[in-house]
């Protein structure tokens, strides 16, 4: 399909022991009936759909949400949410792709328009009359935490206004902003520029494009395909010349790293140095920090703050080094959640007939947030959907990890999401 190898993926489903581990842990399957599970859907399943065989006519692989907690699992190693995703394309490859999963994977495009008029935009997407009519017309749940464009401008067009007051320095990072830092959470950017300026480093922001990921969610892999063959162009010289190219959005470093790569099966060496050379922000930060040279000139900070690690973020395999770094700041009493997986899993979560299913796989996590007690303002998590999905089940604003660092080292204001001005 579109030239795509499925060697090395579904190779892995022969290292399947059909030990039900998947299956036991998966956050779908234990609250609906629509998935079979893991086991099923990927290597079990896979087996008819090599080539040469008729295509399975099972299309509750659609019902998998893509949150890997079965590859996390597995004993075995068996890249079950990539086969998944894979089986996902053919469906869409011998079927078509529908109206509403075309749109929803859009994500740069839906953004761009958004934020020429975001006012307009913002009233049109979140009106109550516009929701109905989306759930009725497009199957897009009308209660489903959709985002807001940024009234303020994008956040390249911040970086533009603000060039003459950013770090020059031998040091330097090329930074992935992402479609939600750029349409939606332009501050998520301006901290981690903050924080990254912080530490002497000047922070290179080229052209780029969306990771994809929305696309390969929705099995359009050809399109998918072009938006990372630009990506590579942009940004693989940068990593050729040994320029970390460092993210806050997790799972749009985990596309760049590995999913991009490993399901439209490219290769070369600018591929390979992006995917080496992709870094998420505390996976960075860890580097210093190991290295001896992380800033501890922190604020204190007095604040309970539940965190979330989301699925995309544990799939890195680097541990959780954004729970590590906020425990250093003096007064934050961090609290780990270990809950599976907050439901919404990019744009799952938005469809009508997985709205429900979202929300309760996710009610684990909320439960947690609101079990800390009534002094908590905020959560934190490292991913974009999984903050609107955890502010849409809890009624409690959510941060990202960054804008919290920044605000310990009194770069930024937590509540207002802008930078504070510092005295010269």
């Amino acid at each position: 399909m579109h030239g795509i190898s499925w060697q090395s993926v579904d190779h892995s489903l022969d290292e399947c022991i059909k030990c039900n581990i998947c299956t036991a842990y998966c956050p779908v399957a234990s609250i609906t009936d629509l998935f079979p599970g893991p086991k099923y859907s990927g290597p079990q399943a896979q087996r008819f759909r090599e080539n040469g065989q008729p295509h399975s006519p099972d299309h509750a692989v659609d019902y998998c949400s893509g949150c890997r907690v079965c590859n996390e699992v597995c004993p075995s190693g068996v890249k079950i949410a990539e086969l998944n995703a894979r089986a996902r394309a053919q469906i869409v490859a011998d079927h078509g792709l529908p109206l509403r999963n075309r749109l929803l994977g859009r994500n740069e495009l839906l953004g761009k328009a958004g934020s020429l008029a975001p006012g307009l935009a913002n009233f049109a997407l979140h009106n109550p009359i516009s929701r109905i009519v989306a759930e009725k017309v497009m199957g897009i749940a009308k209660e489903a935490p959709l985002p807001t464009w940024s009234r303020d401008g994008t956040f390249v067009d911040w970086m533009k206004r603000t060039a003459s007051q950013r770090l020059r320095s031998d040091k330097k990072v090329v930074y992935f902003h992402g479609c939600a830092t750029m349409h939606y959470e332009p501050f998520v950017g301006k901290a981690a520029v903050a924080v990254m300026e912080h530490h002497g480093y000047e922070v290179i922001v080229p052209p780029q494009n969306c990771c994809g990921l929305p696309m390969l969610s929705n099995g359009e892999f050809k399109a998918a395909e072009g938006y990372h063959r630009n990506n590579v162009a942009h940004l693989g010289g940068y990593a050729l010349a040994g320029y970390p190219v460092i993210g806050t959005s997790t799972s749009c470093t985990l596309t760049l790293k590995e999913e991009a790569p490993e399901l439209l099966d490219m290769h070369g060496e600018a591929v390979t140095s992006l995917k080496m050379g992709t870094w998420d922000i505390f996976e960075w930060l860890m580097e210093i920090y190991d290295a001896g040279e992380l800033r501890t000139d922190f604020q204190e900070m007095e604040m309970v703050l539940p965190y979330h690690a989301p699925c995309q973020a544990r799939a890195h395999r680097v541990g959780k080094p954004a729970l590590e770094i906020l425990a250093l700041i003096p007064g934050v009493d961090v609290r780990e959640s270990h809950a599976r997986c907050c439901g919404i899993a990019g744009t799952y979560g938005y469809k009508v007939e997985k709205y429900q299913i979202a929300m309760d796989v996710g009610q684990e996590l909320f439960d947690f947030v609101l079990d800390q007690g009534e002094e908590v303002e905020y959560s934190a998590c490292d991913s974009e959907t999984c903050r609107w999905q955890m502010e849409h089940g809890t009624d409690l604003p959510s941060r990202h990890p960054i804008e919290i660092l920044a605000a310990a080292y009194g770069l930024y204001d937590m509540e207002t999401r802008e930078l504070v001005e510092q005295a010269t």
